[in-house]
């Protein structure tokens, strides 16, 4: 999957991608609060006011060309700025923009000596510039706020001696030194015996989590207690949160087809209108007696303030904009506004079970020794499984039990049954069930009703017993699935490589109506394309592993659960989960609803005022400022409703 990269820079303040519509809207705007930034518009408010009210109290000294200048001295601050706009995208080859309809209309204002007006728009205009670019960088803080977590420095071994370089410059083996409060500068493994970091950046999870010696450590976690040193497993450019921050920077590039229609839209209504606005101005001294050239450029120059497209350009955009940041806080990347949509029109969720529903970490459920004591029973399992390192054995090992005295020697490994060997003198057998068929030890009946996975133990050539391992499910999976099929999702089904006997229990837990085990990932796969026989179903797989990603790249939505997932099945997806929580596909869901409802409301809102005042307008039932409500006014009104989808959630 090619994507087009996106500086890091460009998220700064002031960057012209913050906000760029293209040819229609791409001037910069200011982050910044301090009063510089309000400084013109407040200028030109404060004259125009008090140009009003010398109007109004019709005072002798403001006449004629004290009054042209007053007012022309009141647009500059607010009108050169779209004025040069406007003639950049000319020189551009690019004349029907909103800058140059702005242009004409205001400057067409001053030419028939309606210097209030002209000025209001342009200041009208201003303001709805500043509440953007203030909509803008709220939406983008959430999604900023990750720039925070980048690590600037490393200490490196090397020649004798750790130094401080940068990240980037480190490769892939060397070792790393980290303090405490400082962050981790590149994916590894740990080093030191222990350590605690807190991954709050990186799943969202404040909670900190614990690991020991020989585990994986992702940059951006934050370490908690002690000095520890890690050997680096990746590049910086390939660590955790580098893909992290790329894909959510390069979210805001891929446009959702509301956009793109938009865009092209205002293309085309853009020259149709001024074409029309030269209508209105001299077709009528064909047709009325009392023609009066002043009266109808006027109505034209109303005629093309109102039809101005700067609620759709702008609200639009800053709609999916705002339901991109919204899904960042809430610890759900979407990689385009284009998928936001997408989420819409979901109806069939099918997901894995490993690491999506459940943890994906083996843990002891029930211990069941047969003439031997229980931590005495556990101190010779552990001693074999010491020998592994198949996650079961890990499991296992996190017995609470001390077996220093219990020692294991002659250990071999029965491929596809078990372990062999001695403890204690002692011989002793763990494994499954074929392993004890082979060497004559009988076994309970009961473990045939046992659905999880089960290690049997066998000690001085008898059956001694049995441990039963299961994945827990996660906390919120089963009301997930209640969630789900509120918000309209018709069918889910769960796909699993595990055990077809186990994939059923966890399925009847979580009350999913159908649930396939045993499946190789081109049975997945087979799966999915079944589904999507039917053009009526809009399917979404969750996964999170390597086998996960041909059904990911296959579906109509792809989700990734966890940031600390397989490297190929986040690169595949669509959206990632990055705080491991199934229930957050409800909420990307519901996220992505809301947006592509304000989006419309805002089109609604738009399309209506303005055709009811371009009628009023050509009828000459409306004046300038009913204009400048219908263009800046309801452009106002459609970025308020935009920065309400972040106040929702």
């Amino acid at each position: 999957m090619k994507k087009k990269k996106v500086n890091l820079s460009d998220l700064k303040p002031g960057s012209e991608k913050q906000h760029n519509h293209k040819d229609h809207h791409n001037h910069e705007h200011s982050n910044s609060n301090s009063l510089k930034t309000y400084i013109p518009a407040i200028a030109s408010f404060i004259m125009l006011i008090i140009g009003i009210a010398l109007d109004y109290y019709d005072v002798d000294f403001f006449k004629d060309w004290i009054r042209i200048v007053w007012y022309g001295v009141a647009y500059i601050p607010v009108g050169f700025p779209v004025v040069k706009e406007g003639w950049k995208s000319i020189t551009k080859g690019d004349v029907f923009t909103e800058f140059f309809l702005m242009s004409i209309a205001t400057i067409g204002a001053f030419v028939i000596g309606e210097y209030p007006e002209g000025v209001a728009v342009m200041l009208f205009y201003a303001v709805g510039e500043l509440f953007q670019s203030a909509a803008v960088n709220r939406a983008k803080s959430n999604i900023k706020a990750l720039l925070d977590v980048r690590p600037n420095e490393a200490l490196v071994y090397r020649n004798n001696d750790y130094k401080s370089v940068n990240p980037e410059t480190v490769e892939i083996g060397e070792k790393v030194k980290v303090r405490v409060g400082e962050k981790i500068p590149l994916d590894g493994i740990l080093l030191s015996e222990k350590g605690s970091f807190n991954t709050a950046a990186l799943t969202g999870e404040s909670k900190p989590d614990t690991i020991t010696k020989g585990e994986k450590v992702f940059a951006g976690s934050i370490n908690m207690d002690g000095v520890i040193e890690i050997e680096t497993t990746k590049e910086f450019k390939d660590s955790s949160i580098a893909r992290i921050l790329d894909m959510v920077q390069n979210a805001t590039t891929r446009k959702s087809k509301t956009e793109l229609f938009i865009r092209k839209f205002a293309r085309v209504y853009t020259p149709i209108v001024v074409f029309l606005a030269i209508a209105v101005t001299f077709l009528p001294y064909f047709f009325v007696d009392d023609y009066v050239f002043r009266d109808w450029l006027y109505r034209a120059l109303i005629f093309l303030v109102i039809s101005c497209p700067c609620a759709l350009v702008i609200s639009i955009p800053l709609g999916y904009f705002g339901g991109l940041g919204t899904a960042s806080k809430n610890g759900i990347l979407f990689k385009g506004a284009s998928f936001l949509d997408a989420m819409t029109k979901i109806n069939i969720l099918v997901m894995d079970k490993t690491g999506t529903v459940t943890k994906g970490v083996f843990k002891i459920k029930d211990i069941k020794a047969i003439k031997w004591e229980e931590k005495e029973f556990m101190k010779y399992l552990m001693a074999m499984e010491e020998q592994s390192t198949h996650p079961i054995a890990k499991a296992i090992l996190e017995y609470k039990a001390d077996g220093k005295d219990f020692e294991a020697s002659q250990v071999s490994e029965i491929a596809g049954k078990g372990l062999k060997g001695n403890v204690n003198d002692k011989p002793v057998l763990v494994g499954n069930k074929a392993l004890m068929k082979a060497n004559n030890i009988e076994v309970s009946k009961e473990i045939d009703t046992i659905v999880e996975s089960i290690v049997l133990v066998a000690i001085d050539n008898a059956f001694a017993g049995y441990v039963v391992i299961a994945d827990e499910l996660k906390e919120d999976a089963k009301e997930t699935i209640t969630a789900l099929h509120k918000v309209g999702i018709k069918k889910i089904m769960m796909l699993s490589g595990d055990k077809d006997s186990i994939t059923q229990k966890v399925a009847l837990e979580l009350n999913i109506e159908e649930a396939k085990g045993g499946l190789l990932p081109e049975d997945k796969l087979n799966e999915v394309e079944k589904l999507k026989q039917n053009s009526e179903n809009k399917i979404a797989f969750i996964g999170d592993g390597i086998n996960d990603a041909p059904v990911l790249a296959v579906s109509d939505v792809g989700i990734a659960m966890g940031g600390l997932g397989s490297d190929v099945a986040i690169e595949t997806a669509d959206i990632i989960i990055q705080t491991d929580q199934p229930s957050k596909v409800v909420k990307a869901i519901q996220i992505g609803r809301s947006t592509r409802k304000i989006v419309w409301q805002n089109i609604g809102l738009a399309f209506g005022v303005k055709v009811i005042v371009l009628i009023l307008g050509a009828g000459g039932l409306a004046t300038m400022w009913e204009a400048v409500f219908a263009d800046v006014g309801v452009a106002l009104l459609a970025i308020l409703n935009a920065v309400r989808l972040q106040r929702i959630y």
